[in-house]
This record gives C-alpha cells, structure tokens and sequence, in this order.
C-alpha cells in the first residue's frame, strides 16, 4: 500500500450515469485515507451530484461546451494550465481518454493510475494501470482501480447523494422517466401513451412524468408533467419520494438505482451487465422480457419497447404496486 496522500485527483467528467458509476471509488478512497483532500473534476452540469459528499473536498469544472471552436481551443489551452497548482500526490483517471490523461499531466500528479483499456493512447501517461474484465458493470470496472493504490475493493460499492429538494407531489407517485441519448433508447410517444393509459386503468397511483425530451400530446389529465421543469436537485427529489420508477436506460435510471429507489430500467439494445441497475432489488425490461437485473445474465436480442411491451410493462408496476 502506498503512503496515504495528502490529496488525490479524480478525473471523471462524463455523463451522469459516469458520474454515478464512479461514486464508490472515490468513497472507498475516503474510507482508506479520511484525511487525504479528494478533488473531482467534473461537468458542471452533473457537479450537484457530488454536493455535500463527503469524499469529496472540491470539485473542479470542466467546462466542455466552452471549448469548441478557435477561440474554445484558447480557452482550453488556458484551462489545462491552470491545472498546474494541482500537484496532487494521486490521480485517479476513470475517463481514459486523451484530454483526461492530459488533465493528469497538466495537474503535475506524482502517481497516475487509469485502466488498462484506456482509449487514444492515454495509457502511455499512466504509472499504474488496472486488468479490466470482460463483460463487467461500469461499477465493478471502476472500482478496480483501488487495488493500485492498496485498497481493498468494497463488497457493497457506496452512492452518497444529495437530499434533493422535496418535490410538492402527492404521496405514492410512480415516477416515468421515457427520454434518453442514443438512437431507439427513449419511449416513443405511443408507447408512453399507452403505459399511462393502461397503467391509469389498473392503479389509481398517481404518475409524474420527468426527464428532458418532446412531451406526447393527448396525455392523460392525471399524469402530472415535469417535463423539463425540474433542476438536478429535483429530479432527485422526485426520484427519492417516488413509490416506483420506470426509466429508459439513463443517467436518471442509474440515479434511481444508486437512491435505492424501486425501479425498472428499460434496455432496447444496451446491455444490462454493463450498464444496468447496480442495485440488487432492481427490475429491468430486455429482450421483450421483464426480470430482475443480473450482471451474470447474458442480455437477449435487442428488441425496440413497443406499445404491447409498454402495457405489459404498465400492468407489472400495477400488480407490484398492489402486494
């Protein structure tokens, strides 16, 4: 094990669900070195996530967007540099990519340590790198890297999250989260139609729809709509208070899971050992089937979520609403 550090840097500046999935490692490494001062670098728009954390002592932004274009690549140039004041006696680079491995060079950090299926050469800047396996959950593969620095790789991986803000909705609200990126994720209008609809003939559950995307017209007059009417805290407000979420495969669904919340992700063509629930209770639809989410499960063909697998998904939540 090596000498405990007085300040680590974790590199993380992906999605939401990147952001989720990397959550344990940076509890784990609290655990091992309470003392050791952790910054995350991270995208601001994820950055309430790690609020009140208390691995983490600052985050970081990584301001992307505002690196496009000529004038971006100044901004970035001025960005990178800046990093120099860092000198964290670890890194920690979870993104493997170039401009991540960059970031670790540009922070000056004495023992750099990533995966060994880091992307665009990042590798050659790594001191250490972790064996990933085949087939593994993002968590788990995350979480490999621990090892490097003499930590153990917990048994129950930790997701501290924010509170979030109490959402103003009636109690026992079934919470359905349709929109994700990546062609054929997200529900289409009619699937989401007739998963309100069937599931308002069977429940009388109330349902909030949430999420960032087109809302379908003809809506029932029960569902409650926050469609692109929640900030970040409170999506995880609704997501904590609801009864049960059904999501597409997101960074919502993955926030849902690592709440603890009772969920079913649905899975069109991502594979569920890969990035579903890391949550044991957790249902997920695949395959044009419903069953508990399994990392040792082999995922069945991809099927699209029609309008039938949406009522057959409705009435699920409904009988499981009812024991």
């Amino acid at each position: 094990m090596i000498p405990p550090p007085r300040s680590v840097l974790l590199i993380k500046p992906g999605s939401m669900g990147d952001v989720i999935h990397a959550l344990p490692v940076a509890s784990a490494i609290h655990q091992a070195w309470p003392d050791a001062a952790l910054t995350w670098i991270a995208d601001p728009r994820w950055a309430p996530l790690l609020a009140g954390n208390p691995a983490v002592s600052r985050v970081v932004h990584f301001p992307r967007e505002t690196f496009r274009g000529a004038v971006g690549c100044l901004r970035a140039a001025r960005w990178y540099a800046g990093l120099g004041g860092l000198r964290p006696d670890v890194v920690v680079d979870l993104q493997g990519l170039l401009r991540s491995a960059l970031i670790a060079k540009g922070a000056g950090g004495r023992l750099v340590c990533g995966l060994d299926d880091a992307r665009e050469g990042a590798g050659i800047f790594y001191n250490r790198r972790a064996a990933t396996v085949p087939d593994e959950h993002a968590v788990r593969r995350y979480l490999r890297v621990l090892p490097l620095l003499g930590i153990q790789i917990p048994e129950q991986p930790k997701f501290p999250l924010p509170p979030g803000l109490p959402p103003p909705l009636p109690a026992g609200c079934v919470a359905l989260h349709p929109f994700a990126r990546g062609a054929g994720k997200s529900l289409s209008p009619e699937a989401i139609r007739t998963f309100l609809r069937e599931f308002r003939a069977l429940s009388d559950a109330p349902v909030v729809l949430v999420g960032t995307g087109v809302v379908p017209d003809r809506l029932p007059d029960s569902v409650i709509n926050l469609v692109g009417k929640t900030s970040l805290d409170g999506l995880v407000g609704v997501l904590r208070a609801a009864s049960f979420v059904v999501s597409a495969d997101s960074g919502p669904s993955h926030l849902a899971a690592a709440l603890g919340s009772p969920l079913l992700a649905i899975h069109t063509w991502s594979d569920p050992r890969l990035v579903g629930p890391c949550h044991a209770g957790a249902w997920i639809w695949q395959g044009g089937e419903i069953r508990r989410q399994d990392p040792g499960v082999p995922p069945l063909p991809e099927m699209p979520f029609t309008e039938s697998a949406a009522k057959e998904t409705a009435r699920f939540v409904a009988d499981l609403l009812c024991y």
